[in-house]
């Protein structure tokens, strides 16, 4: 549970910034809405990595909408990178976008990744959001392909996080482990289990960082303030990952 607050975002004498990320997988926005904004505002992330973003009929005024109701910016993805969208606060100041369209595997669907470069005060970031294969071997493809796109962002800092599709023991989620933090385990906070509609519960999504940027913590946002469970139910199937991280000045 929640029991210590996570810091609030901050920009600190040296440059550095504090902030807040949320990865969440918002099931195409076909549960109730306004719960998943209240979960989202409550959470005052500066970085919303969004998986399962609206892809079809007027996409881009659904994922508006909710922005506004969130008080949040639409960055880049929704339809552009099959999924994975990033939403961000007014504190970030916007460098570069870019979706990024994955090889298609025959039979599976379409996957993409979400990218930005953004500075926060004088810390300068790279951010992905990916939604990984249920194809074990693709999803192991796909997982080098993250790796290899947040080399290619050239900065300093990346974080990355989306629904895996894949558990903390499992290869590709080892893989993406070895290279990146993987924020839970460096600095646990809330709650673990991201996928607790069936049994065993279990941790399929996750926020990632490279070596330089420091954990403050990462977890469900169990006990939250302003998060209630009625909510996270409502919102959508899977429940969300915040994290507050620093950020060394670039």
């Amino acid at each position: 549970m929640a029991t210590t607050p996570l810091p609030h975002s901050h920009t600190e004498p040296d440059g550095s910034a504090v902030i807040r990320v949320l990865s969440y997988n918002i099931r195409s926005m076909r549960d109730d809405t306004d719960a998943l904004a209240r979960v989202i505002s409550a959470c005052a992330p500066d970085l919303v990595l969004i998986q399962e973003a609206p892809r079809f009929f007027r996409w881009r005024k659904k994922l508006a909408r909710l922005a506004a109701a969130s008080g949040q910016m639409i960055l880049s993805g929704g339809a552009p990178a099959a999924g994975p969208a990033l939403l961000c606060s007014l504190r970030a100041t916007v460098e570069r976008t870019e979706d990024v369209l994955l090889p298609l595997t025959p039979g599976q669907f379409r996957r993409g990744f979400a990218t930005a470069v953004v500075r926060f005060g004088g810390a300068r970031l790279g951010v992905l959001s990916c939604h990984l294969s249920l194809d074990a071997d693709e999803r192991h493809e796909q997982g080098g392909m993250l790796l290899d796109r947040v080399a290619a962002l050239g900065t300093p800092h990346v974080v990355a996080g989306g629904d895996l599709n894949d558990l903390p023991d499992g290869r590709t989620f080892e893989r993406v482990a070895a290279s990146l933090q993987d924020g839970w385990a460096t600095s646990p906070w809330g709650a673990e289990h991201t996928w607790i509609r069936d049994a065993p519960h279990r941790r399929i999504d996750a926020v990632f960082a490279t070596k330089g940027i420091e954990v403050l913590g990462c977890g469900v946002p169990v006990g939250h303030p302003g998060v209630t469970e009625t909510d996270l139910r409502a919102a959508t199937d899977h429940l969300p990952v915040l994290a507050a991280l620093r950020v060394p000045a670039s």
